[in-house]
């Protein structure tokens, strides 16, 4: 399946309902965008250039925080980006961490290009093959409240393909200042400024 019809705002807005301590790490661009148009808060950590890093980052929050859930929250050609990363996360099988793909099938941020996985390349059988003991694919809206449950159990790590509307909304922009980012995230963490 290329894309879907979900529309990503309301996907991610209900993914953030009843959000708790979830820390919530999100992906250059849209993702980023659409965590900021859900409501800023000082467990969000927007990745500004460093595209292909937000699983990465996801996995060593969780490593830190095994008590807290994360989430990351990354669109299909940013996590292409940093695809070996799913074999590194699947080795070290952290059950608090929950990677959520927002997968539209395009390169959103750069003219809406068919990505790779709106070519065939399937994030599930990816995941599945990698050994991730939980792997979903959420085409309908009825399939995000298991998913934020899921999330917040802490339970399993896992992995969701969400399958969003191919459309580029108004960007709801994040801080930019990544020291800022940075400080008042580790200041909800109870951490110094470093």
């Amino acid at each position: 399946m290329i894309g879907g019809t979900l529309d990503r705002r309301v996907v991610v807005a209900d993914l953030l309902r009843e959000r708790g301590a979830l820390m919530v790490v999100s992906g250059l661009g849209s993702p980023s965008y659409d965590l900021m148009a859900a409501g800023d808060h000082d467990l969000n950590y927007y990745l500004w250039a460093a595209m292909g890093s937000a699983m990465t980052v996801g996995l060593g929050l969780a490593m830190a925080q095994p008590s807290r859930p994360v989430m990351v929250l990354t669109g299909d050609g940013e996590a292409l980006m940093g695809f070996g990363a799913l074999a590194t996360i699947s080795l070290k099988r952290p059950p608090n961490l929950s990677i959520v793909i927002l997968d539209n099938g395009h390169f959103g941020e750069t003219g809406m290009q068919p990505s790779h996985a709106g070519q065939g390349i399937e994030f599930t059988k990816v995941a599945t093959a990698c050994g991730f003991p939980v792997v979903d694919l959420v085409t309908e809206r009825q399939g995000v409240e298991p998913l934020r449950r899921r999330i917040h159990a802490r339970a399993s790590l896992n992995l969701a393909v969400v399958k969003i509307e191919a459309v580029n909304l108004p960007r709801a922009l994040p801080p930019r200042d990544g020291v800022h980012v940075k400080n008042r995230f580790r200041a909800a963490l109870g951490f110094q400024p470093a």
